[in-house]
Formats: C-alpha cells, sequence, structure tokens
C-alpha cells in the first residue's frame, strides 16, 4: 500500500491506555504501610488503657470504646497485608491492576463494625433491664480515659492527612471508623463521670448510643465502597463529552465509559469520530490530546481513545 493511510482504511485506531509508573505504585505501598505501622503502634496505647479501665468499673460503655479500639487494631493489621496486594502491578489475570482489594479492606471493616454494633446493643438492653451499673471510677480513670480522646483526635487527622496523599482508600476508611471512636470514647467518659456522682445506670443507655454511632459509621463507609465494587460511573459522561468536544479535529463524541479505582485513578473507554480524510498520524495526534484533556479535567487517568470515521 502506497501513500498515507487514511482512518477510513481501518474503520478504527485503538490506542492504549496509559499506566502509572511503577516508581509510583512501588512507593505508595511502603507509605501506606508505614502510616498503617504507626497508627497501630497508637491503637495498641488507646486499647491497653480502655480494657483496663473497663474490667476494672465494669462500664459496659468503656468496654465498647475498647472494642471500637481492638477493631481499629484488626483492621490496621488487615490493611498492612490487603495494601500489599493492592500495589502489585497489573498482570495478565488482573489488567486493570489489584486496587479493589484495598475496597474489599474497607468493606471488611464494615463487617466489623456490624459485630461491635450488635454486641453493645445486645448487651446495653440487657444491662438496662438487669438495671445492673458499674463500679464507681476514681479521677484517674476518668482521666486516662479523656486522654485517649486526644490520640484518637491525633490519629484520625494524620490518617486522613495520609490518605488523601496516597489516595487509599482503606486510610480514609479507616479514619472515619476512628472518628467514632472520638465519640464513642467521649460517651465512655461521660459514663465514667455519671457512675462517679450515682448515675451508673445511664451507661447501659449510652452503649446503645455508642452502638448507633457504630452503624452510621458502617453506612458512610458503605455509601463510598460500594460503586467502585460495582463499576458506577467514575465522570459525569455529557461533562467528559463537553472537555472532548472543545479539541479541534474532533467532530463528535459518539461514547463515553467511565470508573474509578480505590486510588482515585479514573479508567475512561472514549469513541471519537473525525473526518474520513484523517491521516492515522492526526488521528493519534487526536488521541493524546483527548488523553491529556481527561487527565487535566479529572487528575490520575488512564484513557482508551478509539478513533472513528465521522
Amino acid at each position: 500500500m502506497t501513500g498515507t493511510l487514511r482512518v477510513t482504511e481501518i474503520a478504527a485506531v485503538p490506542f492504549s491506555p496509559r499506566t502509572q509508573s511503577s516508581v509510583e505504585r512501588a512507593s505508595r505501598s511502603p507509605a501506606v504501610r508505614a502510616t498503617l505501622l504507626s497508627i497501630l503502634a497508637l491503637n495498641a496505647v488507646v486499647v491497653i488503657v480502655k480494657v483496663a479501665i473497663g474490667i476494672r468499673t465494669g462500664a459496659l460503655a468503656v468496654l465498647g470504646a475498647a472494642l471500637e479500639s481492638g477493631l481499629d487494631m484488626l483492621n490496621n493489621v488487615m490493611g498492612l497485608l490487603l495494601v500489599s496486594l493492592a500495589a502489585r502491578a497489573p498482570d495478565d489475570e488482573h489488567p486493570y491492576g489489584h486496587d479493589k482489594f484495598e475496597t474489599l479492606g474497607a468493606l471488611g471493616i464494615v463487617g466489623f463494625l456490624s459485630i461491635s454494633c450488635f454486641e453493645l446493643l445486645r448487651e446495653g438492653v440487657h444491662q438496662f433491664v438487669q438495671d445492673a451499673p458499674p463500679n464507681a471510677p476514681d479521677a484517674m480513670e476518668v482521666w486516662l480515659l479523656a486522654a485517649t480522646v486526644i490520640i484518637n483526635i491525633v490519629v484520625v487527622y494524620y490518617e486522613r492527612r495520609r490518605g488523601r496523599e496516597l489516595r487509599s482508600a482503606f486510610l480514609l476508611a479507616d479514619a472515619s471508623h476512628t472518628l467514632t471512636d472520638i465519640y464513642v470514647t467521649a460517651l465512655a467518659v461521660t459514663s465514667l463521670l455519671l457512675a462517679r456522682v450515682g448515675y451508673g445506670r445511664l451507661d447501659a443507655v449510652l452503649a446503645i448510643v455508642v452502638a448507633l454511632l457504630i452503624a452510621r459509621t458502617g453506612y458512610h463507609i458503605l455509601r463510598d465502597t460500594v460503586p467502585i465494587l460495582v463499576d458506577q460511573r467514575g465522570a459525569d459522561a455529557e461533562e467528559v463529552r463537553a472537555h472532548i468536544a472543545s479539541i479541534d479535529g474532533v467532530n463528535e463524541v459518539r461514547s463515553v465509559r467511565s470508573r474509578l479505582t480505590a486510588s482515585g485513578t479514573l479508567f475512561a473507554e472514549v469513541v471519537i469520530g473525525v473526518s474520513a480524510d484523517t491521516s492515522v498520524a492526526e488521528a493519534h495526534r487526536l488521541a493524546d490530546a483527548v488523553e491529556e484533556k481527561i487527565e487535566r479535567a479529572y487528575g490520575a487517568a488512564q484513557v482508551t481513545v478509539h478513533v472513528e470515521p465521522a
């Protein structure tokens, strides 16, 4: 064949999606693991304090708070394992990478939240019916429990910041769980203060409130993770069409499909129509322009562009 190859002669020109560099992928996983190890150490301190006070006083709200922090520790350990899996580069069996392992980890958090919610509701109702108030705590126990609230605040701030920097769904979900710990521990402190002044029976009521807070956290995590698992669209199709249509040389945008990964990377598949006399070189240039336009609009993206004659 001689002369210039036209798009009309090949019907469509598919282009492979851009992939994240191996350097970026390799550096992200150790950073997430280092963050989780730091948080695991802080959570261990919190668990020890809460368990000791909970056993000594028998306060259900405090034991519920200890359970919450214990689940935080389990989540951290699970995260260390899952993040390693999620960091693996795409392979023949997983061409889109392993990011969804992090999303599965976030759903694992929901499972733990469900267990703690059920147990607290059950024990709270039982204690209220039996009218069994906890033992009155001393002032040092109240202050120690209050100190764990400060640790929780530090963990939430640090984990959220690192989650956004590293684009880690697991870190962000775990930070949301720890945020509930702040409210739960505050209620536990309130329970101890009430027990000191003779209102220990309210501990059961506060334990039920704790369970409802746990349920609320689980709902929010599900709301954020399920769309990723079911490949809900990652960007508004009409908005993407508008961005692409502004490129000189693109006559029409025939279809747009997209989805998001747990790390926030947008996968998009686009079919554009160009003039029938467009050369292959020009088609490649337009495809590159489409990829760059989407990346500028949505950040990290892997775009597949198909070029067809209009």
